[in-house]
């Protein structure tokens, strides 16, 4: 699989979400400032809430445009087998129950997922538990993590 390519479906992924929440921001605004929204006692709180809204729509946003800036300066690097896995590299592991996954390493945007050549690709960020773990590894390494109390193990398959 191709590393340039994801990072491309990641970028064209953050610019179509970047598209509805500048829309979602906009329609949110919209409805906090309407004239027909204005509090007519104490008790009347749909202005307060759609402003609320807006003010979270505006984050996203803002979250969204940071990510993809980030994406967008990236500079891919083949894998170095001296460093081991480090930002920028796509990581095929296995679970004990044989399940495969696919994961970018990405600067931001965690949780992303998007399809190359039939695969899921998720991104992951080194501030997860399984990309801080995932850091300076190689490839059959095994590693462990454990979230919400349970213990997980996986293996290293391919790295690129």
């Amino acid at each position: 699989m191709n590393k340039q390519q994801v990072l491309q479906r990641i970028v064209e992924k953050l610019e179509i979400d970047l598209e509805v929440a500048i829309r979602a921001a906009q329609t949110a605004y919209e409805t906090a400032t309407h004239e027909e929204n204005i509090a007519e006692n104490k008790y009347d709180t749909l202005g307060l809430e759609a402003s609320y809204l807006a003010a979270g729509q505006a984050r996203r946003v803002e979250e969204i445009r940071l990510a993809l800036a980030a994406y967008r300066s990236l500079v891919l690097k083949p894998f170095d087998d001296q460093r081991g896995i480090q930002p920028g590299d796509l990581i095929s592991l296995e679970a004990e129950a044989g399940v495969q996954q696919t994961l970018f390493l990405g600067p931001d945007a965690a949780g992303l997922k998007v399809s190359l050549d039939q695969t899921l690709v998720t991104v992951i960020t080194a501030r997860a538990p399984l990309g801080q773990n995932l850091l300076g590894k190689f490839d059959g390494d095994e590693l462990e993590i454990t979230v919400n109390g349970s213990r997980q193990s996986f293996e290293i398959i391919q790295i690129a």
